[in-house]
């Protein structure tokens, strides 16, 4: 009975101990579930999250009309977790080949101990998914024993590949991307702050080795960068393109420069050189083909520079364009002995007729009348010596030497437009000063910005410097309608309908390899129509191989596009005809004195 007695007081005892235990148990269950349920969710939380960044996508680069010359696309970047990789050789193996590289490289990027590392930029879907199920198959086909080899670590966050739609057409102006996705070249590289966007930040849960779904939980929005609008006319640009690069092949040239622009407002509308590259693929591409040629290119001009020192003459009122001059074939100034391009005989030449037959001994007796410092102003007047102020990268200021240093054979030289270099951009803003009835204004391949809601802000007015009178400017473009006639040195550059003014230029090439005149630039730059210029064109090729004269080579090219852009733009044919100025002595004797009054007075 006492035994009794006694086991029942320790079953009475251990239910008493197994309710406080319980007891114990329910007040912690209760601690956790809802006293401290917030706290051990979040450690729980924080034992699991990880953070991510979000890419944004870079700003689209646009021709005038909206068209994408460069635009971000979703792609996948494949990052590792380190640390949760224990076979790194094994991994490699498999992600190697699908990933087109080699093992040890894959190997080397999954090896080591960092919680985030880059393996392979912009791949595409299909290969993300070919990647997960190959590590799947793998995984599966390991026995229990052989679980602890399964590999995780490998995955895959959004980012974008850049698309260069146009191709090689506008490679050299656009520019391209590196592979960080940063600008590299051009307008990428030049407004890279604005096209780059913000990049945004997410956090996810990770159950080992791979985002829990449903678990993503945006930080940071990510935004989108700025799109930049250029100036540039898809169509136009495409002619461009075609047309400069047939003729720096059938001329077995260097390189060669289009560049068409509104002389009015600064704009080009085209802006094409060959040879190009792809910058779609730009793995294989030397940095020569990466520069931009018709800013960065600097040349000596030639005979396209000669209108300077013609437009000096006339708006210092030294010379009128029906002046007669004594042109010899060879003329020696100081210790040097200056020839024209072609022999001939002493001609009685008027001012045009010096600019139609692009004579260089000609141009020295213009030049004469003006003194060394009044042509160096005017040099500096029409923008020589200094940067047309276009935005591009890398332009250049181009070569003018203070007149306080020239010599008994500087100002001849450079008279007819040799001595100091210009870029093509430059030229082009020269003769579109002259067709925009003497006022420079600076060219521009930026309309203007559109932010990530599509709301536009034009750029600002071009800057803009008179140069010489309205007055001066007619004259001129009057002078330089006879270049293109069968008299001059660029016939080919006539279009029917139209009147066409422009010059030609085929200059002595300096090789940076020797430091010595080697080759030659070849050169056209005109406008249309002549009566009222709407567009100037300037055509620069580089070391031609054989024939070398600007209007052989250049005038057909700007015929060309020329052609393209009035019909494009629904220019109306000239109705009004040119009233030639007379090209030598005998056609100045020809006129009647009325004729040469009404010709001298010739209104903007």
């Amino acid at each position: 009975m006492g035994n009794f007695q006694i086991a029942r007081e320790r079953i009475r005892w251990l239910i008493a101990i197994i309710c406080v235990v319980l007891m114990l148990f329910g007040l912690r269950l209760i601690d956790i579930q809802a006293v401290q349920a917030q706290t051990y969710a979040q450690r729980a939380s924080n034992e699991m999250a990880r953070t991510s960044i979000m890419p944004a996508p870079r700003g689209a680069i646009t021709d005038i009309n909206g068209f994408e010359f460069a635009r971000s696309v979703s792609a996948l970047n494949v990052v590792v977790d380190q640390t949760l990789i224990k076979d790194p050789l094994k991994a490699a193996q498999i992600a190697a080949p699908i990933l087109s590289m080699s093992v040890a490289d894959v190997q080397k990027q999954i090896t080591g101990t960092r919680r985030w590392y880059m393996v392979a930029r912009s791949v595409t879907p299909a290969k993300w998914n070919a990647l997960t199920a190959a590590f799947t198959r793998y995984n599966q086909s390991l026995s229990r024993a052989d679980s602890s080899k399964r590999i995780f670590g490998f995955f895959s966050e959004r980012g974008y590949v850049r698309e260069y739609p146009s191709g090689s057409s506008i490679a050299s102006l656009v520019g391209f991307v590196n592979q960080a996705g940063i600008g590299a070249a051009g307008i990428e590289w030049s407004m890279n702050s604005k096209i780059s966007g913000t990049d945004g930040k997410y956090e996810y849960a990770d159950g080992y080795g791979a985002q829990i779904p449903g678990s993503q939980q945006e930080l940071i929005t990510a935004k989108t960068g700025t799109t930049v609008r250029l100036t540039i006319d898809r169509d136009v640009q495409w002619v461009a393109s075609q047309a400069i690069l047939a003729a720096v092949k059938k001329a077995h040239a260097l390189s060669g420069t289009v560049i068409v622009m509104d002389p009015k407002t600064g704009a080009i509308l085209a802006h094409a050189t060959a040879p190009t590259f792809n910058p779609n693929n730009t793995s294989n591409v030397p940095l020569s083909l990466m520069r931009n040629p018709s800013v960065q290119e600097v040349y000596e001009p030639g005979s396209t520079g000669k209108v300077i020192t013609l437009a000096a003459a006339i708006e210092e009122k030294k010379v009128t364009p029906t002046t007669v001059f004594t042109v010899p074939y060879s003329m020696k100034v100081s210790n040097a002995l200056f020839k024209d391009h072609e022999k001939h005989p002493t001609e009685k030449l008027t001012t045009t007729g010096i600019l139609a037959i692009s004579s260089n001994t000609g141009a020295i007796q213009v030049g004469a009348k003006l003194g060394n410092t009044v042509l160096y102003d005017y040099l500096r007047k029409f923008g020589i010596g200094s940067s047309t102020g276009s935005g591009l990268p890398g332009e250049s200021d181009g070569t003018l030497a203070q007149v306080s240093t020239w010599s008994g054979t500087t100002a001849p030289t450079v008279a007819f437009g040799q001595g100091y270099s210009v870029t093509a951009m430059q030229a082009t803003s020269v003769f579109a000063t002259i067709a925009n009835n003497g006022v420079r204004v600076s060219p521009t391949v930026i309309a203007g910005t559109s932010d990530a809601s599509g709301n536009f802000t034009p750029s600002a007015k071009r800057a803009s410097v008179k140069a010489i009178s309205p007055s001066t400017a007619a004259q001129l473009r009057l002078m330089m309608e006879s270049v293109v006639t069968a008299n001059g040195t660029a016939p080919e550059a006539a279009i029917p309908g139209y009147r066409v003014a422009g010059k030609t230029g085929t200059a002595m090439r300096v090789d940076d390899s020797c430091h010595c005149y080697k080759g030659y630039t070849a050169s056209f730059i005109g406008f249309a129509p002549a009566d009222n210029p709407q567009y100037v064109i300037s055509v620069t090729i580089q070391a031609p191989q054989g024939i070398h004269w600007g209007g052989t080579l250049g005038a057909p090219v700007f015929k060309t596009v020329m052609s393209f852009v009035l019909q494009s733009r629904h220019v109306a044919p000239t109705q009004t005809k040119a009233a030639a100025y007379p090209l030598n002595a005998a056609q100045v004797g020809a006129l009647r004195v009325k004729d040469l009054k009404s010709l001298k007075s010739v209104k903007p």
